[in-house]
């Protein structure tokens, strides 16, 4: 037997495994939503538990390296937020295939929008449901069941494989990844193949490579509060706001290069939050406050943006009567992009035409991923997993054959020859 034809034996013999995991991919889903992992920003204690749950059940695969790390967080249980690292060895130290998930989830928000409570998972068919379920123990439990199905074969691993689970993703990664990579960022290398398992499309044909600049900007408008039957009294600061708003317009024009390689492929400013002002009807506001996500491609400087942003802030609020203060709630800048020849995105492209007959399309994004912080680094990294995009969302749900079809992607990935 050649040794293409001793893996393709292996290959079928692994995915017909993962084929019989529905059970424990429901189980898995259950266990793992029920542990809440809020981060104190989203009125919860930390990750721990789930953590803990994770921890056991890597610890019956026997890696050759498991390690808890524990940021110091003083407002997180215990003082500190856990970060999980799992390796297991294989017969050449050459490369590493690291898949990296997170622990923490986000609020599930009013719950009248959910059909049932958000921390009980509910199995319809293919779906299942419930927070966290895509947003990301889809990430954690697909690679995490194609190990076990190789290491349950009996088969050795040719390239070393790590898993890896962090906290606080969702609230900025200053205990998470980030507090990894400058406390012990050693484990990982530039010839290693890094996968976040964090964004993707309904096909599982999308590579994330690149990723804008983000920047949250938030406007304070401060006039003159009067009674609304005396306008002439006072300065309307909701209606400054407002003509501050369509302004902001402007930046859709003075940055609007396009690149086909993001989705979508401009720069995005939109409104978002805006805060409470006056509490009866018969008030003119006097002081308003609102907030703009801005989005840019990695050409544009945010510095440009900021400054377009103060000039039209000022031409407002002199024509208005108004005093207008710009501040930088959040700021991100891109990192370097992942090569779309990257042999990460390559490995990533062979294994999912193996599992899928598809061909990859390496894509940028406008939201954020914990890979930019490994791309500061110089380590490339690429985004992918198949989800139906309802992170986030009342009733988010996964599809139990997304996650058996991502499993036999990464099994591919794991059991390439590079």
């Amino acid at each position: 037997m050649t040794a293409e034809n001793r893996r393709m034996s292996q290959i079928e013999s692994v995915f017909s495994r993962i084929d019989s995991y529905r059970d424990e991919i429901i189980d898995l889903q259950r266990e793992l939503t029920a542990r809440v992992a809020l981060g104190p920003q989203n009125g919860g204690s930390g990750e721990h538990e789930k953590i803990a749950f994770i921890k056991d059940l890597v610890e019956k695969l026997m890696p050759s390296e498991l390690k808890m790390i524990k940021a110091p967080d003083e407002k997180a249980q215990d003082d500190y937020r856990p970060n999980l690292i799992a390796l297991w060895k294989g017969a050449s130290a050459d490369e590493t295939v690291w898949v990296l998930s997170h622990a923490d989830i986000v609020p599930p928000g009013n719950l009248d929008l959910w059909d049932a409570d958000p921390y009980e998972i509910t199995v319809d068919g293919d779906r299942i449901i419930g927070r966290g379920v895509e947003d990301n123990q889809h990430g954690f439990v697909s690679p995490y069941l194609a190990l076990k199905a190789i290491l349950d074969s009996g088969m050795a691993l040719k390239r070393s494989v790590g898993l890896v689970i962090v906290a606080d993703e969702e609230t900025g990664s200053d205990y998470g990844l980030n507090y990894l990579l400058e406390n012990h960022g050693d484990y990982f290398r530039k010839s290693d193949l890094i996968v976040v398992p964090d964004a993707g499309n309904e096909e599982g044909t999308m590579v994330e490579v690149a990723e804008k600049s983000m920047l949250w900007m938030k406007f304070s408008i401060h006039g003159r509060q009067c009674h609304a039957s005396t306008p002439d009294k006072g300065k309307n600061s909701l209606l400054g706001a407002a003509k501050l708003i369509v302004a902001l317009q402007e930046l859709k024009e003075a940055f609007s290069f396009s690149d086909p390689i993001f989705s979508p492929p401009t720069s995005t400013f939109e409104p978002t939050k805006i805060e409470g002002n006056v509490p009866n009807v018969n008030t003119i506001s006097g002081s308003d406050i609102f907030y703009l996500d801005c989005r840019v491609l990695p050409r544009y400087e945010l510095d440009e943006v900021v400054h377009a942003s103060n000039e039209i802030a000022g031409r407002v609020a002199r024509e208005n009567g108004l005093d207008i203060v710009v501040k930088i709630a959040h700021r991100q800048d891109a990192a370097l992009p992942t090569s779309p020849d990257a042999p990460v995105v390559r490995a990533l492209a062979n294994a999912i035409h193996e599992v899928t007959g598809k061909r990859a399309v390496p894509m940028g994004i406008g939201g954020g991923t914990v890979a930019a912080f490994f791309r500061r680094k110089g380590l490339p990294a690429a985004v992918w997993h198949t989800c139906q995009d309802t992170a986030h969302q009342p009733n988010e749900y996964c599809l139990i054959s997304d996650i058996i079809k991502d499993a036999k992607v990464f099994a591919s990935l794991y059991m390439q020859t590079f």
